[in-house]
């Protein structure tokens, strides 16, 4: 028996990465996965290899009409959506006083406004399935402050305010919303490598190793696995059926202080 058995949900951003991670982990735990994405061809690819218990849709997730077609798309293909994972992102580095006007709104868009726009479609979906869970991917950020993502921080701010009020407005519904926090993980947000195939992988995750040594009581940066299993704990019934409403950061410790050792 798996810990989603019988249970189909939404993934955004699967096509790699985090998302990918979840997806893969959910079906393995007997849900039926729809993964979405823009990546079209990575993310064919990875349902593929997930098999008959997946399905791939095109979603942008800054653009209401698809994701009318893709919540349609999973209910066609699988009778019911009583799950999602607001997963899909992205990240820019800047100074804040020198971010141009457009690069802010493109991160809110995409981060901010995808979660909304997520919720507000799936929920009426899982609420007529009888009920069933949201997670949406916040940060560390959201919950703190980082110099040079300061867009990025604002979305995931507002991720963990909208995790807050979709708690309280769906829980009669019997919806239950909560949100991850990552810190570092190596994936293509934090080690750009990975999409250079030219560049050399373990090389790259080493340097990435060495930097978050550093800074996080680990000693090491985060794997997307490890994101997934806390979604996975958020998504199952079973093991989270009295949690709502909660931001849950999973960083190796870096958020707990500084160690002046």
């Amino acid at each position: 028996m798996g810990k989603l058995d019988g249970r189909v949900v939404l993934i955004t951003g699967a096509a790699r990465g985090q998302g990918e991670q979840e997806a893969r982990l959910f079906a393995a735990e007997g849900a039926r996965v729809v993964l979405a994405d823009v990546l079209d061809a990575q993310g064919e690819a990875v349902a593929k290899e997930i098999g008959a218990a997946a399905r791939y849709v095109h979603l942008d997730v800054s653009q209401e009409e698809q994701w009318v077609a893709a919540v349609a798309a999973a209910r066609q293909a699988y009778g019911k959506v009583d799950g999602l994972v607001n997963n899909a992102g992205i990240l820019r580095f800047n100074e804040l006083t020198a971010t141009p006007l457009a690069e802010f709104q493109q991160i809110v868009q995409v981060n901010q406004v995808g979660a909304f726009l997520g919720i507000k479609t799936a929920a009426p979906e899982i609420a007529a399935a009888g009920g069933g869970t949201i997670v949406n991917t916040a940060s560390y950020t959201g919950v703190t402050g980082m110099a040079y993502v300061g867009a990025y921080t604002a979305t995931k701010h507002a991720i963990v305010g909208l995790t807050r009020v979709a708690a309280l407005e769906l829980a009669a519904k019997r919806i239950r919303v909560n949100a991850v926090c990552p810190g570092a993980i190596d994936t293509a947000m934090s080690n750009p490598a990975q999409l250079d195939p030219t560049a050399d992988a373990d090389e790259a995750a080493a340097a990435l190793d060495e930097l978050y040594r550093k800074l996080v009581p680990l000693g090491r940066v985060g794997r997307p696995e490890e994101v997934a299993r806390l979604a996975l704990f958020l998504t199952s019934e079973e093991d989270s059926a009295y949690i709502t409403g909660q931001p849950f950061v999973v960083d190796g410790g870096w958020l707990a202080g500084v160690s002046v050792l």
